[in-house]
């Protein structure tokens, strides 16, 4: 058994306890094999209250909070401890740890509940929504009569403000958005009236205007159902937004906890610190990340540059809008890069060029008329909301997607729609990092071989000079040549992350599309990664389209924001100004949705 750290706790004497519905006490959870993961943890819920439980991936968040529902993942069991529940209506507690598997499947969505991370996978797309919450009072046999269950189901979407009309029932979940979905988790979880609700990060990877509505949706549920929340995530922005206490874990152990203002106030302990240290700050008064420069003040040609774009106006003709980036390139570098991304080019055009790009599936417009422009070192960052087209957009741009019209040009080139019908010079010239680091790396390949791909298919020289092109990239992204003969599955998140970036690089490009790279990434994994593009810019010159739905992020990579709703760039200039003096009402609701940290 492991020794028990010893938990910084903020006001313990206010700890609840007059309302007390859940508790855990010394909580040990082990391996197959013995080893021990969580450390005797401790924590008690009060009804009406969330408790903000706070860590990195690895911290052992999700395990405590599944053991709280006597579920452990394959190759984890109970060790020792407790967990105790205080059902509505009864007089005696319920001990979690003594239920056989079907006491614990009926205690699981009556009196404890669970809303999973992702909306999409969590529904059972070959069901409608509405027969979806039917199902969970089936299965615990709510009320005396069907009516009564017809009426909860209407109920209780009408309580998470969506519609509960028969045809809104009869919607399948793919007809709905995510937040619509998480929704219908939410809406699912309190169907029966729980005492405890678990919720595992439910909006991780949400844009921050839905994020904003499923949090307030949480909270209304949680004071009005006097249910007890354990709120797990590793975003302390959020759990600013919505928890009244928060419970910080380090590799199995509970290291802080307290009320959510003494302990994000007054941080004690040194990884809590650094947590708030990692959280980007929309206003720009830090800076995250080892290196990360700091944030450009508007300048008075700054304000001129800054348009609302749907009025057709430009920022002039061939200026940049943004002030780029600090730091020369190694001698040679633009002139090589200029080189690769071929031909004869105009000598006064901007790197990349985008003009008048639309395009539409059927009668639906994803794209109306964008345009903009990006120069060697600067980062423009793309942002909106899910569905506003900004992935779209960058496909177009990488050639990913050939069925739009207007021109992307690369140095005054206009390029093939397609990728297939581009020139090498020019598929090197843009490269492109998906989102998940999980899935876009060959599991059954080496870092090394994966990183080849693009050497050897562009016909890059030897089998030799490609190694040490490789192991140039993996330095590059300061992982290290160590990294060349291990697998994706031996890696982290943020590790994959860069062995991706370094994969982009080993060819060279100018131009850098980055789609959602730090949406599944914990705070300080995000802020190595945005610190590494910084240094990345400043040391190739290398010109990034940052795709993100993380306004926070703005100030801390990007010159340049370009505001896209509903297919059109709304509101475009620089970071600050942007930030600071939004033309557009969209613009202006985004920023007042993000969490204040």
């Amino acid at each position: 058994m492991s020794p028990k750290t010893e938990t910084v706790r903020h006001d313990a004497a206010n700890e609840p306890n007059e309302k007390i519905v859940l508790r855990v006490s010394d909580l040990r959870v082990l391996t197959n094999a013995d080893d021990e993961i969580l450390h005797g943890v401790d924590f008690a819920l009060s009804r009406g209250e969330i408790l903000g439980l706070v860590g990195e991936s690895g911290s052992g968040k999700t395990t405590a909070g599944l053991a709280c529902m006597g579920h452990f993942r394959e190759g984890l069991k109970f060790g020792s401890g407790s967990v105790s529940i205080w059902p509505r209506g009864e007089a005696t507690h319920v001990e979690v740890g003594d239920l056989d598997e079907v006491a614990l499947r009926d205690l699981r969505g009556s009196r404890i509940a669970y809303i999973p991370q992702d909306p999409a996978l969590s529904l059972n797309p070959a069901m409608r929504v509405g027969e979806q919450i039917r199902e969970v009072l089936d299965i615990h046999d709510f009320g005396s009569s069907e009516r009564e269950r017809t009426d909860r189901v209407a109920e209780v979407l009408v309580d998470v403000g969506l519609p509960g009309d028969k045809a809104y029932q009869k919607r399948w979940p793919h007809q709905l958005s995510g937040g619509q979905q998480q929704r219908i988790g939410i809406a699912m979880a309190f169907a029966m009236y729980p005492d405890v609700l678990i919720l595992d990060e439910p909006t991780t990877g949400l844009d921050v205007s839905t994020q904003s509505v499923v949090l307030d949706t949480i909270r209304q549920m949680t004071v009005a159902n006097n249910v007890a929340g354990l709120y797990i995530t590793h975003d302390l922005a959020v759990i600013k937004d919505i928890s009244d206490r928060v419970a910080v874990m380090l590799r199995g152990d509970l290291v802080e906890e307290g009320p959510v203002s003494s302990v994000l106030d007054d941080p004690q302990h040194e990884y809590t610190k650094m947590l708030m240290a990692a959280v980007p700050d929309l206003a720009g008064r830090k800076t995250i990340g080892d290196g990360a420069a700091e944030a450009k003040e508007p300048s008075e040609d700054d304000e001129k540059t800054h348009i609302l774009v749907s009025t057709g106006e430009r920022g002039g003709s061939g200026d940049t809008v943004g002030s780029g980036s600090g730091g020369d390139a190694p001698d040679g570098a633009t002139a090589s890069a200029g080189e690769r991304d071929g031909g004869a080019a105009s000598a006064n055009a901007p790197l990349l060029e985008v003009a008048d790009v639309a395009l539409a599936y059927g009668k639906a417009q994803i794209l109306n008329g964008i345009n903009m422009v990006l120069e060697p070192g600067e980062c423009t960052m793309l942002l909106g909301e899910s569905g506003s087209g900004k992935t779209t957009l960058s496909q177009c741009v990488a050639g990913l997607n050939d069925d739009y019209s207007g021109s992307v040009r690369l140095r005054g080139t206009e390029l093939a729609r397609s990728t297939r019908k581009r020139t090498n010079e020019q598929r090197v010239g843009i490269q492109y990092v998906f989102q998940s680091p999980f899935s876009s790396l060959n599991p059954r390949r080496s870092i090394g071989q994966s990183l080849s791909v693009p050497l050897e298919m562009s016909g890059e020289g030897t089998a030799a000079s490609r190694k040490a092109a490789v192991e140039e990239a993996l330095d590059s992204v300061r992982l290290g040549r160590s990294f060349y003969h291990r697998r994706p599955g031996d890696l982290s998140g943020g590790e994959r992350q860069r062995a991706a970036i370094a994969r982009a690089l080993v060819n060279a490009p100018s131009v850098m599309v980055c789609d959602e790279i730090t949406s599944a990434l914990d705070v300080s994994v995000q802020a190595s990664i945005v610190a590494l593009l910084r240094t990345l810019r400043e040391e190739r010159q290398l010109a990034l389209l940052f795709v993100t739905h993380n306004i926070a992020l703005s100030r801390h990579i990007a010159d340049n924001l370009a505001v896209l709703n509903k297919g059109k760039i709304v509101d475009y200039g620089p970071t600050a100004s942007v930030l600071e003096n939004p033309s557009h009402e969209y613009t202006r609701a985004l920023i007042s949705d993000v969490p204040k940290f």
